[in-house]
């Protein structure tokens, strides 16, 4: 294991190819990710953007590279795997929330499960990251009960519950109506704000401005670009990330 992993970076990716049949969905991907850094991914459907993320917590597994988070080099060893999970957040686009289960309950299930608390306990942490998120009005709801903005204020509250070194944003705002979208945002930059590592998968290009550390362009299974948000914004390197742009503005 390379050195610099274990305090400098949370995240070390070296070569990392995915393939579906004879799609390339990662072609070689190299990255690291210091602890603290605000990552966005961005780039068109189908550029890899997602299938990277899950592949950091072992959703998808790789096919060749290396992947080491803090620490652990993610491989088929279940336990190295539920090591990692335990402490990677993960928020995905459509919330995952259990509909029979209350708000209240779909954020202690976990740490109760996985880590062992008790109900007290675990109760006590999930109202915490209820009102962290401005939902603990809405602890005894179920699901349905509850707004497409406040169910994914949930799923955020859920995954902050284990209290995770990174946290993996897939698309968190795409499946919410407009006027939802700005009372998620406005709570990952509070999480931002508080020194949480973060790799967001998104196409709101003003989060990315206000928020990101770096911004990484994919395209084709490739990191395009990997700049910091002024310099990606006022003057992209790649034809490609110019026409991502302008298409992004002409929305």
């Amino acid at each position: 294991m390379d050195t610099k992993t274990s305090a400098e970076y949370v995240i070390d990716i070296k070569g990392l190819c995915k393939s579906y049949g004879e799609f390339d969905v990662l072609r070689s991907i190299s990255l690291s990710v210091k602890r603290g850094e605000k990552i966005v991914l961005c780039g068109p459907s189908g550029s890899g953007k997602s299938t990277l993320i899950r592949c950091i917590n072992r959703l998808e597994p790789h096919d060749a590279g290396e992947i080491i988070v803090d620490g652990i080099e993610l491989t088929d060893d279940v336990k190295k795997v539920q090591m990692v999970r335990t402490d990677v957040g993960m928020v995905f686009q459509h919330f995952n929330l259990f509909p029979h289960m209350t708000a209240l309950d779909n954020c202690t299930l976990a740490p109760m499960r996985v880590r062992g608390m008790k109900r007290k306990d675990a109760e006590a942490k999930a109202m915490a990251m209820l009102e962290r998120v401005r939902v603990s009005a809405h602890c005894a709801k179920y699901p349905a009960q509850l707004s497409g903005g406040q169910q994914q204020r949930v799923a955020i509250a859920r995954a902050l519950c284990m209290s995770p070194t990174i946290m993996l944003l897939d698309e968190p705002t795409s499946a919410l109506d407009p006027e939802m979208v700005r009372e998620v945002l406005d709570t990952l930059t509070l999480l931002a704000d508080d020194g949480m590592t973060m790799l967001c998968v998104t196409h709101e290009m003003g989060f990315a401005k206000a928020v990101a550390d770096r911004v990484l362009f994919l395209d084709q299974g490739e990191i395009l670009e990997d700049n910091n948000p002024a310099e990606f914004f006022a003057a992209p390197r790649t034809d490609r990330a110019q026409k991502f742009l302008s298409q992004m503005i002409h929305k």
